[in-house]
């Protein structure tokens, strides 16, 4: 048995109002999209699929203060809760990233010395009363600096982690299509030469995505076609879908997990448990009534655990929403 992806159901959700800030925030979210985008702008993943590079992206994704699903057990479409996305400093005021997140960089043993600190945009248009360039470049200056006493300690600056400002502006003008700069901290040697790793002062990069789905070059580059499909607001949901699974490998359908499977064929094992839950309430409440109101919570009780579970919730995620004890919950789904 399966059923849609998040990403699918995101797709479904939004339709022609895919451009939209509360639906483009949370498409461009996803997993699974994230990987893609770091795969075509971010140099130190071209070389990887986007599945390995989903697995590094650390479980923390938050859109603009606004907490997403709860997911987890490794699945790559599931959207997560993480870090805030508010930047708060004293003296320098306070920001709100759209989308912020931290990822690992392949290839390394000790991941917590090469983790990359990533801010994702999107634009509906590219001329603003300022420049997206110099507004990145303030965006990711500020993931710099708060980086002191979170990722590094008094002067241990080797410790300072690169972060990337990325942004995805839709509807570029005709004149710049569909395009893509990065604009990066670089070495010129002036006068004799400084020998100095790139690592040291490859800190911080922002990247400009713009598409234009209208323009002569059309889709052209991997990157901007699958952007060009994924936030187009004039193809269908199910053919924006199909192309994105076909041509991009995006997973749209995902097998049920064991939980779902109990929670679609719901018979007699939680007609008991009520009934069971029922004659307990019951009794103690000394009232005939007891059993049957008993019952009809208990079964409602188990209907919500097994629905919640379905949905990857934790157990103490679950019993806090259903104001119950962890141990009941573990009960119902394992009985």
């Amino acid at each position: 048995m399966k059923k849609k992806t998040l990403i699918a159901e995101e797709l479904d959700a939004a339709g022609i109002k895919v451009q939209y800030d509360e639906h483009v925030k949370r498409i461009l979210s996803n997993r699974q999209v994230l990987a893609r985008i770091l795969q075509g702008a971010a140099a130190e993943y071209a070389a990887f699929d986007a599945e390995e590079i989903a697995e590094w992206i650390e479980p923390g994704i938050e859109v603009a203060r606004v907490p997403l699903k709860p997911g987890g057990m490794k699945e790559n479409g599931l959207l997560i809760t993480g870090d805030n996305t508010e930047s708060k400093i004293p003296g320098e005021g306070r920001i709100t990233f759209d989308i912020r997140f931290c990822a690992m960089l392949p290839g390394y043993k000790k991941a917590a010395e090469v983790k990359l600190l990533l801010n994702v945009e999107a634009q509906k248009k590219f001329y603003q009363k300022y420049r997206i360039v110099t507004r990145g470049i303030f965006y990711g200056a500020r993931m710099l600096s708060e980086q002191l006493d979170r990722e590094f300690t008094d002067s241990d600056y080797n410790s300072l982690k690169k972060v990337y400002s990325i942004w995805i502006c839709m509807n570029a003008p005709k004149h710049i299509g569909n395009a893509m700069s990065e604009y990066r901290i670089a070495k010129w040697d002036l006068v004799g030469r400084i020998p100095e790793r790139k690592v040291s002062y490859d800190k911080l990069s922002v990247v400009i995505i713009c598409l234009n789905e209208k323009a002569p070059a059309g889709n052209s580059g991997k990157l901007h076609g699958f952007l060009n499909t994924l936030l187009s607001p004039v193809i269908a949901p199910a053919e924006k879908e199909r192309i994105l699974a076909e041509n991009y490998g995006l997973a749209m359908e995902q097998e049920l997990g064991k939980e779902l499977k109990q929670m679609c064929n719901l018979s007699e094992a939680i007609e008991e448990k009520g009934i069971k839950k029922g004659r307990k309430q019951g009794f103690s409440m000394g009232k005939a009534q007891g059993i049957s109101q008993g019952k009809t919570q208990g079964i409602r009780l188990a209907k919500r655990v097994m629905r919640l579970a379905g949905e990857g919730r934790s157990e103490t995620e679950i019993a806090s929403d259903c104001a119950v004890t962890v141990q009941e919950v573990h009960d119902i789904l394992t009985d």
